[in-house]
């Protein structure tokens, strides 16, 4: 969000932006599956099923990369037909899904000792 935002008010420019963005694309990817396939597993089904779109969609995003780009975060069209603002919003629903989840796991794990 950070970074998204030092974009917007042009702190930094797109291709440094995109960059550090596209780093932490995949990283997320993988973890987001471990977690829905460790849900799974352990037969966490409200979980499961709360992680399954959120994990569907980072795969969705990832797969479906136009090819000749840099990412899923190109610097040549992040300007381009509002991709800034809705990369920000998608950034901030991101946030507020995983607050929910920790404060969900947190409770579990709490509910599970005592």
């Amino acid at each position: 969000i950070i970074t998204l935002s030092d974009l917007e008010c042009d702190y930094i420019n797109a291709r440094s932006c995109c960059s550090k963005l596209n780093k932490w694309v995949v990283p997320e990817l993988i973890g987001h599956a471990v977690v829905t396939v460790l849900m799974l597993i352990s037969l966490h089904w409200f979980i499961f099923l709360l992680n399954l779109p959120v994990a569907t969609w980072n795969i969705y995003r990832y797969i479906m990369v136009p090819s000749g780009n840099m990412g899923v975060f190109d610097p040549t069209e992040i300007h381009n037909r509002g991709q800034l603002k809705s990369h920000m919003k998608e950034a901030m629903i991101k946030l507020g899904f995983h607050l929910l989840c920790f404060f969900m796991y947190l409770y579990r794990l709490v509910s599970k000792i005592v």
